[in-house]
């Protein structure tokens, strides 16, 4: 592993990569992680359908999937991009571009997502219990409080962020992936919410079924918007406690 100092220079010189990369590029990366978040989804609900009493175990155990492939890819992910506003209020990027870059990402992902979600459901791979479970799924979320989607949604990307961080700590692909997975595994069986995966869910309930409160209007002002919101407050944080820990500190000679 890199120290921690080091790991904060390398990822300014990552940072630096995405919001100088062309625009289009970046939303291409964007759409990749978008569907591969999703797939992570699809994983999660198909598995836990199976799985009984140990379905949110399940859940957690097949959804990192997702960003294990958004890092090795190399893709771009809204909610780990959030880590950005760290190098940006060192001044190693610009303002402007990081919020360009978010809202590329946002956009790109909101694609992927939609995608997934749409040849998902109308391939018909999901019947039975897994098509049961995408419903409800959807339903719950689609059904909470504006305020409890939001809290849910701090925590998620908190632990999001310390995943991405700890990726850009190791030297080695298979540690990347080892020490991604208990934070994304955490968040997933804790039940916070996470938009981008959000944007998955919501859209393959939608399309699968109906169920009470189950509606666009529910899905974006109690789900997506809060669990964004959410996401933002928690990503942050994170770049905030960052900076203030190695912000100043340069990479010894």
């Amino acid at each position: 592993m890199y120290t921690q100092t080091e790991t904060y220079q390398n990822y300014i010189t990552v940072a630096q990569n995405k919001t100088s990369a062309v625009w289009y590029k970046t939303l291409l990366l964007a759409v990749f992680a978008g569907a591969f978040i999703a797939f992570g989804a699809v994983a999660s609900n198909a598995a836990s359908a199976a799985a009984g009493n140990a379905a949110t175990a399940i859940k957690g155990a097949v959804f990192p999937v997702g960003l294990v492939l958004v890092v090795l890819f190399g893709a771009e992910l809204f909610t780990g991009n959030n880590l950005l506003l760290a190098p940006a209020m060192g001044r190693n990027i610009k303002v402007g571009a990081m919020f360009k870059n978010l809202g590329i990402v946002y956009c790109g992902n909101l694609i992927g997502s939609v995608l997934i979600a749409v040849i998902v459901v109308y391939s018909g791979v999901q019947t039975g219990a897994v098509k049961e479970t995408c419903i409800s799924v959807a339903a719950a979320k689609c059904n909470m409080n504006f305020g409890i989607a939001l809290l849910r949604g701090i925590p998620c990307n908190i632990l999001v962020c310390l995943a991405v961080w700890v990726t850009v700590s190791s030297k080695t692909a298979a540690g990347k992936i080892v020490s991604m997975y208990l934070p994304i595994y955490a968040f997933v069986v804790c039940g916070f919410e996470h938009s981008v995966a959000n944007m998955y869910y919501l859209t393959a309930g939608l399309l699968s079924g109906s169920a009470d409160g189950l509606n666009a209007g529910n899905a974006i002002l109690n789900c997506l918007l809060p669990s964004t919101l959410g996401n933002i407050i928690g990503g942050a944080l994170t770049a905030l406690s960052l900076f203030v820990l190695h912000g100043k500190t340069k990479r010894p000679e």
